[in-house]
């Protein structure tokens, strides 16, 4: 079966076939998240800081559409509750830095 017949044939049954490089699958740590937005786009940026140094850089960025980040933020919710309903709350410090920056980036 050539591949387009397939991708069509997994559009109509709704499924989508994603794959999923070793190199991906290792993933990258991030404890800190900033997100700023223009009117058309969100952008996530991931970095990693480490203790005892004053530099951090950004190790993923994310772009979104506002209607993409939406949708994530209901994912994300919707994970955080069944997590939380397995194993239970989540327990939060203050952030020691702006996780939330607005549409120019400015804290």
């Amino acid at each position: 079966m050539d591949l387009k017949k397939n991708n069509e044939e997994n559009l109509d049954n709704n499924e989508l076939s994603i794959e999923l490089s070793e190199e991906m699958a290792e993933g990258v740590y991030s404890n800190l998240a900033i997100i700023t937005h223009s009117n058309s786009e969100f952008v996530l940026d991931f970095i990693r800081i480490m203790p005892g140094i004053p530099k951090a850089k950004v190790k993923s960025r994310i772009i979104l559409t506002p209607e993409h980040a939406k949708r994530l933020l209901g994912a994300l919710q919707d994970n955080v509750n069944r997590f939380e309903a397995q194993s239970g709350p989540i327990k939060t410090n203050e952030p020691t830095m702006p996780l939330n920056f607005g549409p120019t980036g400015e804290a």
